[in-house]
């Protein structure tokens, strides 16, 4: 936006002479002012969290509660029909808030005592893009996130052992382009939960009933 008002303030300030003499210049100045906005558009669209309703936060709090509770049974708590309760999930798939279900496994009890969390810097931080796919093939890494701070990237690993750890990083890790990374070993997950479905407070709306839209 201001990259367009900017545009806008210059070709008014040097007149309609100055405009003639760079009408080409300007003109690109401008469409590009244009582009810009239009992306910026596109990507706050993207980014819009959606506005659950009553009924929303209701199937997603009984499917995070069991991944795998018939329809029929989610239609009778929220006392709608099940062809009701089918269209909600399928519009809550959609929009990318549900992403499928899955089972969870408890990696110490198949052989991963070790998990850390490494913060990596990049000799090259341009290759952000690269990298991540790189570590798309690691099969220890479980997550990856660009974070604030000092590193360019951190990621979560689970090794069996300190021993298979160590050769993560100096097999597959380094090799990737690190200046160098730090490593956070974890004693014990003391909190593994879903997000939970904590209704947003908006001072601007009026206080009342919630209007549920079938």
């Amino acid at each position: 936006m201001r990259l367009l008002f900017s545009v806008i303030s210059f070709s008014m300030y040097k007149g309609n002479n100055l405009f003639e003499n760079n009408k080409e210049k300007l003109q690109n100045l401008w469409l590009f002012g244009i582009f810009a906005l239009i992306l910026q558009a596109i990507k706050a669209n993207r980014t819009m969290a959606h506005k659950l309703d009553a009924l929303d936060r209701k199937i997603l709090e009984l499917v995070i509660a069991d991944a795998r509770v018939p329809f029929l049974e989610v239609a009778r708590a929220c006392n709608v029909s099940g062809a009701a309760i089918h269209q909600r999930i399928q519009k809550l798939t959609n929009l990318g808030i549900l992403k499928g279900s899955q089972f969870n496994i408890d990696p110490e009890k198949i052989g991963y005592e070790t998990c850390a969390y490494i913060g990596l810097y990049l000799k090259d931080p341009e290759r952000f893009d690269e990298v991540v796919e790189e570590l798309r093939k690691i099969p220890e890494v479980v997550e990856c996130h660009y974070t604030t701070g000092a590193f360019d990237m951190f990621i979560k690993i689970y090794a069996y052992n300190n021993h298979h750890l160590l050769n993560v990083i100096h097999d597959k890790l380094q090799p990737l382009g690190l200046s160098r990374s730090e490593t956070i070993i974890s004693f014990n997950e003391a909190i593994s939960r879903p997000i939970s479905i904590i209704e947003p407070v908006d001072d601007d709306e009026d206080e009342g009933e919630e209007d549920i839209d079938l």
